[in-house]
């Protein structure tokens, strides 16, 4: 089938052309297609229709694209619904392949009327497309503006929020972040980009943080000294790895209980507080006045 998809310009043309067909015609045609593939039956089938492709597709263009494209896409959709249509119904084709064009149609406007997609579920697809008509509705009906939404809410049964968040989607165009924010702008340079807050720490903190990481760790080699071989063998294990062992893997390794283990693992943090505190108290108080229920005041380090 794709060599029967064109440019929208050249089947809006050839839909001029086309003559109209009759119910036992279309039926013929469709029959053809259906049983022998017979592709010049298929042709003159989806010419004939390309009227009603266009008015679809015209009905779609206050959302930017251009028309072409969607006729295009809506040729598309008519040539799907010919692959699927059953001539023994008695239903006119017309009427069968309508639907498949609007399908077609609004899968390509949702797939490129903005970078963000919208319209995933089909609750989210009605509100794309019927959120401008009913908004305009009942601006005519007189609802006040605040009840504007959730009256859209309950028809199309969506939650507010989404309506709300659909409507400002619908109030501006994409922008890019690097598009610059005037062109008669003193720094014509400027973007978008620019003038974003930044929540991550100042320069200045982060060179402090390094600093007192550097310092932090220098203190804490200094104070490990003060450990017995097996104590710091324990807190090694225990705490300054990745992967902590157990009590009793280490009470196994060193032939003694999981409970002797703890007791040195204990014995060798209050050494080493006890020195990190000695070396260095006024650390401690700058670390205590930053617990909950800490007196307020300023920090001497």
């Amino acid at each position: 089938m794709a060599q029967y998809i064109g440019l929208g310009r050249q089947l809006a043309e050839a839909a001029k052309a086309a003559p109209f067909l009759g119910r036992d015609e279309e039926r013929e045609l469709a029959t053809r297609w259906k049983n022998r593939r017979d592709e010049a039956a298929l042709h003159q089938l989806t010419r004939a229709h390309m009227r009603l492709v266009i008015a679809m597709s015209i009905r779609f263009r206050h959302y930017g694209l251009p028309v072409n494209d969607l006729i295009q896409e809506g040729h598309v959709g008519l040539l799907q619904a010919a692959s699927r249509f059953d001539p023994e119904r008695d239903v006119r084709f017309s009427t069968y392949a309508i639907w498949w064009i609007r399908a077609a149609i609004q899968d390509y406007i949702l797939r490129n009327w903005s970078i963000v997609r919208g319209g995933t579920s089909s609750s989210q697809k009605a509100l794309f497309f019927n959120l401008r008509r009913l908004r305009a509705k009942l601006a005519i009906s007189g609802v006040g503006s605040a009840a504007v939404f959730d009256q859209i809410a309950a028809t199309l049964g969506v939650h507010r929020a989404d309506v709300e968040l659909m409507d400002a989607r619908f109030s501006g165009p994409d922008v890019s972040l690097n598009a610059t924010i005037s062109e008669s702008d003193a720094s014509p340079s400027t973007q978008r980009l620019d003038l974003l807050p930044d929540d991550g720490p100042l320069p200045d903190e982060i060179v402090e943080g390094a600093i007192d990481a550097d310092r932090r760790a220098i203190w804490l080699e200094n104070a490990l000294k003060s450990l017995t071989a097996r104590e710091l063998d324990i807190l090694r294990e225990r705490r300054l790895v990745e992967n902590a062992a157990t009590l009793e893997s280490l009470g196994d390794r060193l032939g003694i209980s999981k409970e002797r283990v703890r007791q040195i693992e204990s014995r060798a943090l209050d050494k080493l507080r006890r020195a990190l505190i000695e070396h260095h108290p006024e650390d401690d108080r700058r670390s205590a006045s930053k617990r909950p229920g800490a007196p307020a005041g300023p920090l001497h380090y």
